[in-house]
């Protein structure tokens, strides 16, 4: 099966590529415009192979993109500008990437007929789940807070119309936060953990009490081949690891100075940012129907993405800004 996976040099569509191509059955083409928080290198060992093909492109480009969809049965549509800061101070490269980019690439997988288009996107869509217990389903509203989760669920309803309009096979997925090796040192967790190593502050947004559910990129992957394959066309499928107790942000720092032996004083707390929501929360029970389950509880997943953060140290070292003391002025944008 030839699988177009746009995005597929970032976090996580660098190990959905990695697990496509080990299973033997996929021919993988790639579309990348490999953006400051892509890794060009993060596919090296598939670069002489022939079912993987880079194509370094925008997704907002229409000839890069019938180029890069030629001939593929399946998209994976992962890229997308994610990070919630940034979007606060650069709304509209939000909207352009996540809006009109998926809007151009249901337009071309409708004309080159795509099998399935499989759109990636976030539990942000749904806005704070503030009341203890509650839980966002597939058909809970959509309140998003950010720049970034507002461009996320245009997205997702343009895919939705995109299969109540001209009957193109779409499935919308929406996960929960993700974590695990090749993270991008700007999130929370491999913001910490490398902070930690070397002695640095590391920050958190008011008390620290927001509540994220935390899922391993490698379980979200399998979530989304389950979709691919078993998933039906015009659904959304909600994927999350729904710990049990709930985990808040506090709760993770606290855990990753455990896990890498760090001086708990070097935890600061940070003015918050606008619109922080205070709790995500989903219901994965439909994908769960199909057969999916996560592999690794949030500490056992905490402990293989420290150890592979200690080993390394060449891949985040370069990847590092400048300047990292915790920033003295308003949300100035030091994690998710």
């Amino acid at each position: 099966m030839k699988v177009l996976v746009t995005g597929g040099c970032g976090f996580i569509g660098s190990h959905l590529c990695r697990m496509l191509l080990a299973r033997g059955d996929f021919e993988v083409t790639n579309l990348d415009a490999l953006t400051y928080a892509a890794d060009p290198l993060a596919l090296a060992e598939f670069h002489s192979d022939s079912r993987y093909r880079f194509v370094k492109g925008d997704i907002c480009e229409w000839e890069t993109v019938i180029e890069a969809m030629q001939g593929c049965e399946v998209v994976f549509h992962l890229a997308a500008e994610s990070f919630v800061d940034r979007s606060l101070h650069r709304a509209a490269e939000f909207v352009r990437t996540n809006v009109d980019g998926t809007a151009l690439l249901l337009e071309a997988a409708r004309q080159l007929g795509v099998r399935r288009f499989v759109h990636v996107g976030t539990d942000e869509v749904y806005g704070s789940q503030d009341d203890p217990g509650e839980k966002a389903t597939e058909t809970s509203s959509l309140e998003p807070s950010s720049p970034y989760s507002a461009s996320k669920a245009a997205g997702d309803l343009l895919a939705l119309a995109a299969h109540r309009s001209y009957g193109q096979d779409v499935v919308v997925t929406r996960c929960s936060n993700n974590y695990g090796p090749r993270q991008f040192p700007e999130k929370l967790i491999p913001l910490t953990i490398v902070n930690l190593f070397d002695g640095v502050e590391v920050p958190i947004y008011g008390d620290g009490r927001q509540v994220r559910d935390w899922l391993f990129v490698e379980d979200h992957c399998t979530a989304l081949l389950t979709a691919l394959e078993k998933g039906k066309a015009g659904e959304v499928y909600n994927i999350a690891a729904e710990q049990d107790p709930e985990w808040t942000n506090l709760d993770v720092v606290k855990a990753l100075v455990r896990m890498t032996g760090a001086n708990a004083n070097l935890v600061r707390f940070v003015e918050d940012r606008p619109g922080h929501d205070r709790r995500y929360a989903m219901s994965s029970s439909k994908i769960r129907e199909l057969g999916w389950s996560p592999s690794l509880s949030l500490e056992e997943g905490l402990e293989r993405t420290v150890s592979w953060y200690k080993a390394n140290e060449d891949w985040w070292r370069p990847r590092l800004p400048k300047e990292r003391s915790v920033p003295q002025h308003k949300w100035a944008g030091v994690h998710k």
